[in-house]
């Protein structure tokens, strides 16, 4: 084997030790890489997450709830890791045309310095040379070109190495990605698996407690009924022994306090106000509430008239100077523009159920509050200000749906094909319920409240909703039997009266219930989450028999169906407060 041959191996051997450091082979694919180490993180979080959801007994809402968003956030890393890892691999590929060339300009380099070696005998050198001036300059070529020649191979052979470093750390940077793509699929199959379950296992639920009786059946309709309320028709708002700050005189003690008690669709009255007093506009509080899709029309025409039953035929602006669902006064507490919106809210809801006059509507809250007079005063300077201002939806007047207070969330709904938006009423969304919300802003005194009376006053003998542990206990015992087992028991009633029939004693319930893997003595804590629609998710209970989970849709059903009295929530949105 010939020197030159032997210079070549020796290059090479030099590059494949530097390719294969054991430095290197240490080193992982995320290390330093921030957008890797993300992706990582929201992987190893849904796999944490999956490993809750199989270890729970009970669906929990307010995590599923949040999944799509994460599985999506994860995918988006991946996509733009990949988009990277892309980009990366084609500028490699372009480095790997450029060190081809690199290469073969080496090939020549590294034959001319052999050529110089051999041809650098002194003794030629000597005798080929003129003078010894001559001498020393071509032996100072030849040591330059020479050290030219080291330096340019050097460099290219650390070019090569890193070339593949960088090759080999992008394929392997790949393949990762690949592994956290495949994970992501498996995790978000899983999930949505999981999702279609809970759905299923909630409509059993649901389908389960629906097997009641006659008489079951009304008191849930009484005490769970979201009625549309306005404002100032609710009895007893200001009522102290609904307020959180109410000592029951005893400890531990329970409170069931409903966020809101109507319909929580469309507009909140009380919300209008605290966004009035916030600086917004009547047109930025429609379109709040009703969405930036519907159309403020303001040049309605007037010329129809409005049958009021009982009442007879009025004009549209009369019609709309004789609604009595927002007090007057508040153009005076800076709501002004909140009675505007109402104006418009009831001018549009008017049209649309009445289909522009065809129709009739009646004078109740069960449409609109109407009376013989006008109620004049700011309502009718509002009435007037927005003449003509109707909200239009795909052509037609929108049923512009309002309540007093909705507690910090409004639902969606649809009319003439087009939706409402769902939302935190606050100036923070979710962050800023229940603190900012607009209804606190505006004082509503259904914002937060423990319904223990009946809209007509009665109380059934209680002076305030607080329970003792025994009581709230026995709520879980009515669970237990009719939820959790699925058994229909027409003897699950409130204690106290008031109700008629025959209900269970707190300890008979205890009894019945603990076959159903119920026979709760004692209640000591609870904990409460919220889901992102604005409902209570679940509830967890400290109890004698250890830790409890029930979804809030079937406490809401159980508690109402059991809590003595006239006792209530009145929202799908609530807490529990211990005292």
């Amino acid at each position: 084997m010939n020197k030159f041959v032997l210079f070549l191996l020796s290059i090479y051997l030099l590059m494949r030790i530097s390719v294969y450091s054991p430095v290197r082979a240490q080193t992982t694919v995320c290390s330093g890489d921030p957008v890797c180490a993300a992706i990582k993180q929201q992987i190893d979080e849904l796999s944490h997450l999956r490993e809750l959801s199989v270890s729970a007994t009970i669906p929990l809402e307010s995590q599923l709830s949040s999944l799509d968003k994460r599985i999506a956030l994860a995918q988006k890393g991946i996509d733009a890791a990949v988009a990277e890892n892309k980009r990366l691999t084609k500028e490699l590929d372009s480095k790997q045309t450029d060190m081809a060339v690199q290469y073969q300009l080496l090939t020549v380099r590294v034959r001319n310095l052999y050529k110089r070696q051999q041809s650098m005998s002194p003794f030629l050198l000597l005798i080929g040379s003129s003078s010894a001036a001559e001498l020393t300059r071509e032996l100072g070529y030849r040591q330059a070109a020479a050290g030219q020649d080291r330096e340019i191979i050097t460099r290219i052979a650390e070019e090569s190495s890193n070339l593949e470093t960088e090759q080999k750390n992008q394929l392997e940077r790949k393949n990762q990605l690949a592994g956290f793509q495949a994970q992501l699929d498996k995790e978000a199959a899983f999930f949505r698996k999981e999702i279609k379950g809970a759905k299923e296992y909630q409509a059993q639920l649901s389908g389960k407690i629906a097997e009641l009786s006659a008489k079951q059946k009304a008191i849930l309709s009484e005490k769970a009924e979201t009625f549309q309320t306005t404002v100032g028709d609710v009895p007893l708002a200001d009522d102290p022994a609904s307020r959180p700050d109410y000592s029951p005189g005893f400890s531990p003690a329970f409170a069931a306090f409903s966020f809101g008690a109507p319909h929580f669709k469309g507009m909140s009255q009380y919300g209008a106000f605290g966004r009035a007093k916030s600086g917004q506009s009547a047109e930025d509080i429609l379109k709040a509430y009703y969405g930036g899709g519907i159309e403020i029309k303001k040049d309605y025409s007037t010329n129809i008239n409005i049958n009021v039953r009982g009442y007879g035929s009025v004009d549209l602006e009369t019609y709309a100077k004789r609604i009595y669902e927002m007090p007057g006064s508040w153009g005076d507490e800076g709501g002004m523009e909140a009675l505007k919106a109402q104006a418009v809210a009831a001018r549009s809801y008017a049209l649309a159920y009445t289909n522009n006059g065809a129709g009739s509507i009646c004078a109740t809250e069960a449409c609109q509050v109407y009376k013989s007079s006008n109620k004049g005063g700011k309502w009718e300077e509002a009435v007037n200000a927005t003449r003509g201002w109707v909200l239009i939806a795909n052509g037609k007047p929108f049923s512009a749906w309002y309540a007093s207070t909705s507690g910090g969330y409004q639902e969606s709904y649809s009319l003439n094909g087009y939706s409402t938006p769902g939302f935190w009423d606050t100036k923070n969304g979710r962050s800023g319920w229940t603190g900012d919300a607009y209804e606190k802003i505006a004082g509503s005194p259904w914002f937060y409240k423990g319904w223990y009376r009946s809209r007509s006053g009665d109380n059934c003998g209680r002076t305030h909703p607080w329970l003792t542990s025994e009581e709230m206990a026995d709520i879980l015992n009515a669970w237990a039997v009719l939820v959790k087992s699925g058994q229909k028991d027409d003897r699950i009633m409130p204690i106290g009266g008031c109700w008629g029939g025959s209900p269970y004693s707190i300890d008979e319930l205890r009894s019945r219930a603990e076959s159903a893997g119920g026979g709760f003595k004692q209640v000591r804590g609870v904990s409460v989450t919220y889901a992102d629609n604005g409902a209570t998710s679940s509830l967890n209970f400290d109890t004698d028999k250890g830790s409890v989970n029930i979804l809030g849709s079937e406490f809401k059903k159980a508690f109402n169906l059991r809590a003595p009295g006239r006792i209530a929530l009145k929202s799908g949105l609530f807490n529990i407060e211990r005292k």
